[in-house]
């Protein structure tokens, strides 16, 4: 029962940090925002404690278990489908949209997978480096458009 607290934790603490990156999306009006961030996190941090936990006594000898990473790699395929729908190409315009957001997705999950293995602080370091690469990035490339307008 107590490791049911200790899964619950982890999977709410995902959603916090994977809400927290759409939040920041969702602000900027971008494809993927604060609900699918959230459930990309909570996804992730889900799947990786049910790899690591969900098949104890399965083969029925404590000696064997099984390998955790296998889940944790389908998840990252999974994300790169769901960040492929996120990025699109205008031909038109000669410029491709959604790679922030598709990696953004990309992260949230890493983010989700750190949780669901109990790496709080790891996810937490995480989440504020993405969020403050996003907003720096984005002061510094709106100082960088007026610096050229200025021109």
């Amino acid at each position: 029962m107590e490791m049911t607290w200790e899964f619950i934790l982890r999977i709410f603490v995902a959603a916090l940090l994977g809400g927290a990156i759409g939040l920041e999306r969702e602000y900027r009006s971008k494809e993927a925002g604060m609900r699918t961030h959230f459930l990309v996190a909570l996804g992730s941090a889900l799947f990786m404690i049910v790899s690591a936990y969900g098949f104890e006594g399965a083969l029925g000898t404590p000696e064997h278990r099984w390998d955790v990473s296998r889940v944790a790699a389908q998840v990252v395929s999974g994300i790169g489908f769901i960040g492929a729908g996120t990025i699109i190409f205008h031909k038109s315009e000669n410029v491709v949209r959604g790679l922030t957001t598709a990696a953004g997705l990309w992260v949230t999950a890493a983010i989700g997978l750190a949780c669901g293995g109990g790496m709080y602080i790891l996810s937490a370091a995480a989440t504020f480096l993405v969020l403050v690469g996003l907003e720096a990035f984005n002061f510094f490339l709106h100082k960088l458009d007026k610096h050229r307008s200025a021109s």
